[in-house]
């Protein structure tokens, strides 16, 4: 018989806030200027990713009788032949196709007779080829997925834990559990208060002018388009965040709120507010990873100023409210109606994902990478993206990842909703350049330095 294993109730929201509009799969993209040894790659996988993280060799084990909770069982028809996939992208193999190719197999669910991940090589990217990597978030968050498909790089260290280490960790589990269990009876009663709160909001959200109506917001389909932008200087982004004495995420995520004030400006909706959820990490990304994954974050609302017209206004305010929501205890909350969401039954699961994300257009996802470049088979890793998913009625999801010197923005949407997310993109790198020219222009230095190039 196989092995079966309960699953984590935060796992368990993920799961069952699957639905045909809103897949809750993590889809992240590696692209190459050569092209990458296939059956080197998939022995890599074998030994990296199935054998050091059990999730990618089991399937969900749901129970119709309501009193067993879902669980994770071995897939007794394992075979990792089933989860990597060849395709051939159509002409003319540049970057408009491959986007294309992404949205189509974003909108394709996975199948959950098998561990709950695939991955695609795709041939015929320019010179080169490109990974596609689809992976359930039941099984881990965004930023441990990240950092899961790093370790499959030729130079990555070995294992996601020591024996030694989980050991100590199994002890000191051991001696707080009473403290643990304190700490989540007490998030679960904030999620209920949280809970509550929301449903009252639920009302005004649907309100002319409030963060929850605007012209991105509307029944979704199952289509989807993805975007990602032009790499963007990671050196050139830190110097305005250095200027203004905000980090490089409040600068990008201020970028991406004046894009979309131009996007909603543009297509009829002058609001003051926009509703967003930005996932905030709860595990420490000094620690290895545990070998089960999952999930450990937060998703916490965040209502950015698309109402201010002043670049460097918004700047200082997305800056202020970032700090804000860093010193609540949002994420705690958050991650505590997870669990809620995991406990219940999966229709009222639903109930509560929607009214959770009523007045929310956009998931908004900070994940970093690695600052040096790593090869995957022996062939350089030239870029790579990660598109978080976005539960429940929310038509967009944007990501700001960071790999190698460089940051790259990447926007997923409703194709009925959003149709062209490349132009809020367009204007992401607008207002950079913008925030670029006005920091230069106040800062000595800088203009020391650009009169000096231009006399050069």
């Amino acid at each position: 018989m196989s092995r079966r294993d309960r699953m984590p109730v935060a796992d368990v929201a993920w799961l069952h806030m699957d639905r045909p509009t809103n897949l809750m799969v993590n889809n992240v993209i590696f692209w190459f200027d050569a092209p990458v040894d296939w059956d080197r790659f998939k022995e890599v996988c074998r030994e990296r990713l199935v054998g050091r993280f059990p999730g990618f060799r089991r399937r969900v084990a749901e129970s119709r009788v309501p009193w067993r909770p879902v669980g994770w069982e071995d897939d007794p028809r394992f075979d990792l032949e089933r989860h990597f996939h060849h395709l051939a992208l159509p002409a003319p193999g540049d970057h408009a196709a491959l986007m294309e190719l992404v949205g189509d197999l974003m909108a394709t669910p996975l199948d959950h007779d098998k561990a709950l991940w695939d991955m695609y090589l795709v041939e015929g990217y320019g010179r080169g080829c490109a990974i596609v990597s689809r992976t359930h978030h039941c099984i881990a968050d965004g930023i441990a997925l990240s950092r899961v498909l790093l370790s499959l790089a030729d130079d990555a260290p070995p294992g996601p834990l020591a024996p030694a280490a989980l050991a100590e960790r199994q002890r000191a589990s051991t001696v707080d559990l009473r403290a643990r269990i304190t700490a989540v009876a007490t998030g679960l009663r904030h999620a209920a208060v949280a809970m509550v709160r929301e449903a009252f909001s639920l009302t005004k959200s649907l309100l002319p002018g409030s963060a929850g109506y605007t012209a991105l917001k509307g029944e979704l389909g199952v289509a989807q388009r993805v975007a990602a932008s032009r790499p963007l200087s990671l050196a050139d982004v830190s110097r305005i965040g250095h200027a203004t004495g905000t980090t490089v995420n409040d600068v990008v995520l201020s970028a991406l709120n004046g894009a979309l004030r131009s996007y909603l400006l543009a297509h009829g909706s002058p609001v003051a507010e926009f509703g967003a959820r930005v996932p905030f990490n709860l595990r420490s990304l000094d620690e290895p990873l545990p070998r089960d994954l999952g999930n450990d974050f937060g998703p916490v609302p965040l209502t950015l100023p698309v109402g201010l017209h002043d670049p460097q206004k918004r700047l200082a305010e997305v800056h202020r409210r970032m700090a804000e929501l860093k010193d609540s205890p949002a994420a705690d909350r958050a991650y505590g109606l997870l669990r809620v969401i995991g406990t219940v039954a999966p229709a009222i699961a639903r109930v509560v994902t929607d009214i959770g994300t009523a007045r929310a257009t956009a998931m908004i996802t900070n994940v970093p990478g690695t600052q040096h470049p790593v090869s995957f088979a022996g062939t350089v890793v030239r870029g790579m993206l990660v598109w978080a998913p976005r539960p429940g009625s929310m038509s967009m999801s944007a990501t700001i990842f960071s790999y190698n010197g460089e940051i790259v923005v990447g926007l997923a949407s409703d194709a009925g909703l959003i149709p062209d997310p490349e132009r809020i993109l367009a204007g992401v790198e607008d207002e950079l350049a913008e925030l670029q020219r006005l920091t230069s222009r106040s800062n000595p230095t800088e203009r020391r330095l650009a009169a000096e190039t231009a006399e050069a």
